[in-house]
């Protein structure tokens, strides 16, 4: 008798029958049982409440059955079930040794199991498949996953895939780089759709191997002619192709340095496809191959899409600061296309010019005068600062300089920022060369700086610049015409860190957006990131304290400081938001300089004589003229105490951002100094702040102020105003301040410590009958105290400044030569604490006593009188 008669059963109480026949003790019946049920899954009928009762089949000595087990679909079914039925009983997986029976089965020879194998024993470890493998250097199981590489699923494979590469110390490295090299190559030739996803693989084994090896090469020889390959489709995948192809040159400029005809731009290119050819034929170009990218380049700038012909122009420069033997055949090229006359050519032609006058200085003056003749014709910012740059940097060199810059002069407040700014330089540079016949320009350009505009950043080159030139002309020239360090093509290129981080993502949208996956991926347990309380001493990592209770007192409520277990997380699902889209400036206030005595002895030179005194309606000639900055900008001298700046960011850790910052509070505000440092190769931009929970509320009252773009090399400061409106958690350390800052390169976090007097109240000072009530009502159990070093301060030495710093002085006594100070402060939250201070003169310590209700605040009670008595 036939199969047939297991597929024509309809019967009601089909499966009831099944299930009581696959639990049958004769052998006959459940193999019956089976058939029928394989038959069912066959028409599509649904037997999945059958499933544990078929697996109870599969131990038996019944050869049918044993073949029935022996399908690789059932084993990568089984994988799928450890791992999910771990997900509902994680101890009866491990009691049941099934992490076990998995590994054991690493060693498939199948393709459809070992992957499936090792995804699953990686779900369930939580760690990479190498590592949760558990596999060493003289283990088959690399090899036998290799050799399935080829037949999995592109789903399979680019879930697992980002994990596959060992780091250094991974068991299995040295065997997965031998045997994987190899294996990778006949890959790359055989499906396109794999491309991507394994040139993340074979990028990060090049690092593992010798580069003078066979292997290197062999890979090097074979990832080129697919990617090439790309290049052939339809635009949107060219643009993906490109922008990896991008990160891969950025690395390995190597792979591909024989190819460069194929990013040649054709005429039916999108502009996105064009401006990405365009960059990469950049970054390709060399001294072998100059000739025939120079020709496309002037080529492409006579097309009509206007800013493709930009970029192109842009990209002459380029490339003559890149390869400096043919920089004076770029010169050429740019003086060739200025003779065109197209306003937008000859604009886009200057300003690389004024980059390699930068890169090779003194060698291509010869061009100026071709140059300017163009001045009537420039209408953009950058066109015009760069025109005027060179103007400034060679002022010797051109007879009528001083003309030409007093033509800009001439509408100065109408001018960009940018022009402003480079003018005024220029201007400064000139009369340092020919002071003789430029004073009167200089002063104009002065006033006009400092005066008659509102811009913070003009305002501080011209004072600046106006004290450089009235007290030290010696060291004007030092500072205005100092040599600038050369500029180079790498400023072009991705930070190295975050170049090595996209390496890792090739073939994701990181690779395409050319940013980290947690710049724009919000909630992935991947991305968490877990802020370690900062040691005071050490910088270690500390755990969060249990809560400690906190009470009320008189004469004014005291806040309760509510503890917390943890803080993990409080920090990973904030939105920053998007950074201010232009900096708002500050503005100082418009008033003439006070005039004080010059300093230096013998008298400072007044280069300038009386004339440029009295535009400022200044004091006495031969004075300075600037007088105190602080007086300049109109900026009370604040007597409280501010910590120095200290490094909260090492650029290490923010990707090339470096933030030094501190504390202070001034009229009755906190704040915090910050200042950024851009050391990265890539300007930064969309600076926010946000804060953690903390002990007192803090907070920032508005946007984050940072001059943007912050162009690499430059630093630029600000001062946060803080309120302490925010969300109460108790630290530990309770001074502790957990910081998140965004820029456009990633979101990054920090820790610091609050200095406490910059959280005492202005109206901390309490009544003496109020003060002796307290004192006597606080438990003497409460009373902790301390001894602090003596710099030799006196009692009213000491009042003086810790009332500057609103600690106020209730009363004074003096007992048997030693003077007793009683004091009160009071913090932003309401909690109010109360001080002796006995003070002796012959003795080198002072004895500070200290009695609250809220005991968390005495250790930083303590050492802000340590901070303030020593500064």
């Amino acid at each position: 008798m036939t199969d047939s008669k297991y597929f024509t059963t309809t019967k009601k109480g089909e499966i009831f029958e099944l299930k009581a026949e696959l639990n049958s003790d004769k052998k006959e019946k459940k193999k019956e049982a089976v058939k029928k049920v394989i038959a069912s899954m066959t028409v599509g009928k649904d037997v999945s409440a059958l499933f544990p009762d078929v697996v109870n089949c599969m131990q038996t000595d019944n050869l049918e059955l044993k073949k029935l087990d022996e399908d690789p679909y059932v084993r990568k079914t089984a994988a799928v079930c450890v791992a999910k039925l771990h997900d509902i009983n994680a101890q009866l997986v491990e009691d049941q040794g099934f992490l076990d029976l998995l590994k054991d089965l690493l060693s498939d020879s199948n393709p459809m199991v070992v992957p499936m194998l090792l995804h699953a024993i990686s779900e369930i470890m939580d760690a990479p498949l190498m590592l949760a493998a558990g596999v060493r250097d003289d283990s088959g199981t690399i090899i036998s996953f290799l050799a399935a590489l080829n037949d999995v699923g592109s789903g399979i494979y680019s879930g697992i895939q980002s994990q596959l590469t060992p780091k250094d110390g991974e068991g299995g490295s040295r065997v997965f780089v031998r045997e994987s090299a190899p294996r990778l190559g006949p890959m790359l030739n055989s499906r396109l759709w794999w491309l991507l996803l394994l040139s993340r693989v074979v990028m990060k084994l090049m690092e593992m191997l010798d580069t003078s090896g066979d292997y290197v090469s062999s890979l090097v020889k074979k990832l080129a002619p697919p990617l090439v390959t790309l290049l052939s489709a339809e635009p949107e995948i060219q643009y993906v192709a490109l922008r990896n192809i991008n990160l891969i040159v950025q690395k390995r400029s190597d792979i591909l340095k024989n190819e460069m005809k194929v990013f040649f731009v054709k005429y039916n290119d999108p502009i996105y496809v064009k401006l990405e050819k365009l960059d990469i034929m950049i970054r390709l170009t060399s001294q072998s191959n100059i000739a025939q990218v120079l020709a496309e380049l002037k080529e492409y700038a006579t097309e009509v899409d206007v800013d493709f012909v930009r970029k192109s122009v842009r990209a002459i420069g380029r490339c003559a600061i890149k390869v400096e033997p043919a920089a004076e055949r770029c010169v050429s090229t740019l003086l060739d296309l200025i003779q065109t006359k197209v306003n937008y050519v000859v604009q886009e032609a200057i300003v690389v010019i004024k980059d390699i006058f930068r890169k090779y200085p003194n060698k291509y003056e010869s061009i100026i005068a071709t140059l300017c003749e163009n001045l009537d014709t420039l209408d953009e910012p950058e066109a015009r600062a760069s025109m005027i740059w060179i103007i400034g940097e060679y002022a010797e060199r051109i007879d009528n300089a001083d003309e030409l810059l007093e033509s800009f002069l001439e509408g100065f407040q109408d001018e960009n920022t940018q022009v402003q700014l480079q003018l005024l330089t220029a201007i400064v540079k000139l009369f340092l060369k020919r002071p003789t016949d430029t004073q009167e320009l200089v002063q104009q350009v002065l006033s006009l700086s400092t005066q008659d505009s509102d811009n913070p950043d003009l305002r501080d080159r011209g004072y600046i610049y106006w004290r450089l030139l009235s007290t030290d002309p010696a060291a004007a020239k030092e500072v205005v015409l100092a040599e600038k360090p050369l500029i180079s093509e790498e400023t072009d290129l991705i930070e190295p860190t975050l170049l090595d981080e996209l390496i890792c993502h090739i073939s994701s949208l990181a690779s395409v957006y050319h940013k980290p996956p947690n710049a724009f991926v919000e909630g992935r347990g991947g991305q968490r990131r877990v802020l370690p309380a900062k040691s005071q001493q050490e910088g270690t990592v500390e755990e969060m304290s249990a809560p400690t209770e906190t009470t009320q007192q008189p004469p004014q409520p005291t806040t309760v400081i509510p503890g917390a277990d943890s803080l993990i997380g409080d920090l990973l699902d904030i939105d920053l938001g998007p950074g201010p889209s232009m900096m708002q400036q500050q503005m100082y206030p418009q008033q003439p300089p006070v005039q004080t005595q010059a300093s230096g002895g013998g008298g400072g030179m007044d280069i300038f004589g009386e004339g440029l005194d009295n535009l400022l309606g200044g004091g006495p000639s031969g004075g300075d003229m600037l007088g105190g900055l602080g007086d300049i900008f109109g900026m009370p001298q604040s007597q409280s105490y501010i910590p120095p700046q200290e490094v909260w960011l090492p650029a290490p850790k923010g990707k090339g951002m470096e933030i030094t910052g501190t504390f202070a509070r001034k009229n009755n505000q906190i704040n915090m100094e910050l200042t950024f440092t851009n050391k990265a190769m890539q300007p930064m931009t969309g600076f926010a702040i946000q804060f953690n929970k903390n002990s007192f509320g803090l907070m920032p009252a508005q946007v984050l102020n940072i001059r943007s773009p912050l162009p690499p090399n430059q630093s630029a400061s600000t001062s946060l105003p803080l309120n302490t409106t925010g969300p109460i958690q108790k630290m530990e350390p309770l001074t502790l301040l957990q910081v998140a800052i965004k820029n456009n390169i990633d979101v990054f976090y920090l820790s610091t410590q609050v200095p406490l007097h910059v959280l005492f109240a202005e109206d901390g000072e309490m009544e003496k009958k109020i003060f002796l009530a307290t004192w006597k009502d606080i438990p003497a159990s409460n009373e902790v105290q301390y001894t602090i070093n003596n710099d030799q301060h006196s009692a009213d030495t000491v009042s003086q400044k810790l009332r500057n710093n609103n600690v106020f002085t209730i009363a004074k006594r003096n007992v048997e030569g030693q003077d007793m100070l009683y004091q009160s402060l009071k913090l932003t939250n309401g909690i109010w604490v109360l001080a002796e201070l006995k003070i002796q003169p012959s003795n080198p310590t002072f004895v500070l006593s200290l009695k609250s209700r809220a005991v968390d605040v005495y250790e930083a009670v303590r050492q802000v009188y340590v901070n303030i008595l020593h500064n």
